[in-house]
């Protein structure tokens, strides 16, 4: 049986179900009342609709100073465990000598558990900056908390120097990751009897079209670049990854939707991208409506997370160092909400425990060893920001 200190807050996040379909405020009002136990009073953002929410807490300098210092962030919501042969409870932690099992253990409940088992050590030191806790929503379904968090951050006047994003890097800092951008193009045929071509618009045909385009598109980032050694596959991708349409195959098919997917390494800016792809997606539309007026085709961007390119001189790099943490030598392929803060002027960085490996699987787990380096990371940070008695 492990000794962590923060399994039980580990045991209490894990056991609340979180999966992005689902409401988060039972584990944000948890939190809140943590923090008020501690003279804390934190500010939510519910979404509109009421059913999630963002949370910030800030624990002031000494001199009661709230601006400035060090984010702790994380995001609330987990993958859903959906088709998965688990062998436990997910939503319960299952524990042996070196592992900790359940939804969310490495991404990224337990980074969250150990920065709220150290708040009466937060609150207690003489602090020369804040520290500031913020916690998203829907960080899996494209980092729509994350966007709105930098803002609120901003409206409160905090204006962090560092941030920390403490997704699962195996307690290293990682420097940066590609951008993760989603079109969702609908083409609107339409139906007509598979015999008689001529009198419908194959919404198909034309996503098919879109579809060869892109992969062209994408293909030569491959060949021809740019490229960045620092990660595992140096060059921006993407791809057709989702497609609906068609109800019957002698029916021409009035409609199909297709999800593209791209990641862009800091050389290539996804705005152009994105700008390419509507271009050609407006040429398909024009093309549709020659053959019928009522045809045409449309697109939306639904999620766009920028990428995070951390210089190797940045504060957040030097202070990990300071607290006892080494700097990636890699740049990470999964997107994080560490490219939004950085979009704001914060130094941010990633740095968590566990492996991204054992993240969405069956059986999610995290090494207790993780777990304690984090607990020491979080030690550490008391200690640097701490004013000398």
């Amino acid at each position: 049986m492990t000794n962590l200190r923060s399994l039980p807050w580990i045991e209490r996040l894990v056991g609340i179900d979180t999966t992005s379909r689902n409401s988060n405020l039972e584990l944000i009002e948890l939190v809140a009342a943590a923090f008020r136990e501690h003279g804390i009073e934190p500010h939510t953002f519910p979404t509109p609709d009421g059913k999630k929410a963002n949370l910030i807490a800030t624990v002031p300098a000494a001199d009661g100073t709230i601006s400035g210092g060090v984010v702790l962030s994380g995001h609330t919501d987990v993958v859903p465990v959906d088709g998965q042969d688990w062998d436990s409870d997910p939503f319960s932690v299952k524990i042996t000598e070196d592992k900790l099992f359940g939804r969310g253990v490495a991404d990224m409940k337990s980074f969250i558990a150990v920065a709220l088992t150290w708040l009466p050590e937060i609150v207690a030191a003489e602090l020369s900056e804040p520290i500031h806790f913020a916690f998203t929503y829907d960080e899996e379904l494209g980092c729509l908390g994350g966007e709105e968090i930098v803002k609120q951050i901003a409206d409160l006047g905090l204006s962090p120097r560092i941030a920390f994003i403490g997704e699962p890097t195996s307690m290293q800092v990682v420097r940066g990751h590609k951008s993760v951008n989603l079109i969702k193009a609908t083409f609107t045929g339409v139906t007509a009897h598979s015999s008689l071509t001529s009198a419908g618009v194959n919404a198909i045909e034309y996503a098919a079209k879109l579809i060869t385009y892109f992969r062209d598109y994408t293909q030569k980032w491959k060949t021809e670049g740019p490229f960045d050694e620092e990660f595992l596959l140096p060059y921006s991708t993407g791809g057709s990854n989702v497609i609906n349409g068609g109800t019957a195959s002698n029916i021409i098919p009035a409609e199909a939707v297709v999800e593209l997917d791209f990641r862009t390494i800091g050389a290539v800016d996804p705005d152009t991208v994105i700008g390419d792809v509507f271009a050609k997606i407006a040429e398909l539309d024009e093309q549709m409506k020659a053959e019928n007026p009522a045809a045409g085709a449309t697109a939306v961007v639904p999620s766009k997370v920028p990428g995070l390119d951390t210089g190797t001189d940045s504060d957040a790099v030097a202070f990990g160092a300071l607290l006892g943490v080494d700097s990636s030598e890699v740049k990470v392929t999964y997107g994080t909400e560490a490219g939004q803060f950085a979009g704001t002027g914060i130094a941010a960085v990633v740095v968590g425990p566990g492996d991204i490996a054992q993240a969405h699987t069956a059986n999610e787990w995290i090494a207790v060893d993780q777990i304690e380096k984090c607990e020491k990371f979080i030690g550490e940070l008391i200690h640097e920001l701490s004013r000398p008695s």
